[in-house]
């Protein structure tokens, strides 16, 4: 059967062997490599965002963004980095702390500092502006609302339909965070109806569903709220949804391979569509994937390999 023969690969790094590469020089200490991807990499807003994070998750369990700083103080792809990197070290002292429980906000104050300092080495840059509205969450009670509205005008101005930027929004006005569903529903179809024919930015009400998904989890307790949340995926709003943003984004997309920074979005387009049973949706979209596999949003809904090749073998996808 095509089931059995058929592997999903889940690499972080989404195929982008030269950041795999890079990450892998992070390890023994080395920053030369990841000199010369992001110097490479250039003004490709969506495949520089999606090196930054992944290497700002690597370097902040090291010293190889200071290391390389240390050599190279004027460097503006270190300052981006090491704003990235402040600010996913931030979020890991928050996962540690809880839900709920405050970080020392000297750490998130440094964070900031680290991506305003960014964005003035790389004022073209947009991934330094993406950092500082991600750790804006952290401040226990947010930001003042001219302040957050500030810097997404200059995220806006370098890119304005970034995927991430958008999502950090669209993550800071979550019931989780510092609004609420309505808010972030609100926004993410603001953006959606915005965008051109082919933009990938009608994916955040795919993101803001799974977001209330959480929620509604997180609220639930253990209780079981599977009832009620049962027809969370597959009422007429989620379904309308779902072909509103095939039809806006995948209809227009131009043909070609998938690139690492739209990876993640395609699943979360083909998570929607397989639970809110659109067959005519979920396929050609896992097709689209092949092995390249996302643990989320799966990840949110029961296990993320097991998911994935039982749609493609309800499908009927072969490998």
């Amino acid at each position: 059967m095509a089931r059995d023969h058929f592997t999903l690969d889940f690499d972080p790094d989404c195929g982008d062997a030269p950041l795999t590469a890079a990450r892998q020089d992070i390890v023994i200490g080395r920053w030369q490599g990841v000199r010369d991807l992001l110097r490479t990499t250039g003004a490709d807003w969506l495949a520089r965002g999606h090196r930054v994070r992944a290497l700002a998750q690597a370097c902040a369990r090291s010293s190889t963004v200071e290391s390389w700083l240390a050599a190279e103080p004027r460097s503006a792809d270190a300052l981006v980095l090491r704003a990235a990197t402040e600010t996913t070290r931030a979020f890991n002292l928050a996962i540690a702390a809880g839900r709920g429980v405050p970080i020392d906000q000297r750490r998130t104050d440094a964070a900031v500092t680290a991506c305003l300092h960014a964005a003035e080495a790389y004022p073209e840059d947009p991934t330094p502006w993406i950092s500082l509205i991600s750790v804006a969450r952290l401040y226990p009670s947010g930001v003042r609302r001219q302040e957050l509205a500030r810097w997404w005008d200059e995220l806006h101005r370098r890119d304005p339909y970034s995927v991430e930027g958008h999502l950090q929004v669209l993550h800071y006005y979550s019931s989780r965070w510092h609004g609420t569903h309505g808010l972030m529903y609100d926004f993410a179809r603001d953006a959606a109806g915005a965008a051109p024919h082919g933009c990938a930015l009608p994916v955040l009400v795919q993101y803001a569903r799974v977001e209330e998904f959480r929620y509604a989890l997180d609220a639930a307790k253990g209780r079981h709220a599977a009832v009620m949340l049962s027809q969370h995926w597959n009422h007429d709003g989620a379904v309308s949804d779902v072909r509103r943003t095939w039809e806006r984004w995948i209809m227009g997309r131009a043909d070609g391979a998938v690139v690492p920074g739209e990876l993640r979005d395609l699943h979360y387009l083909a998570h929607a569509a397989c639970l809110a049973g659109l067959p005519d949706i979920g396929a050609p979209l896992l097709q689209l994937v092949g092995r390249r596999a996302a643990r989320t949003p799966w990840s949110y809904t029961g296990d993320p390999e097991q998911q994935i090749l039982k749609w493609r073998a309800e499908l009927g996808l072969r490998a």
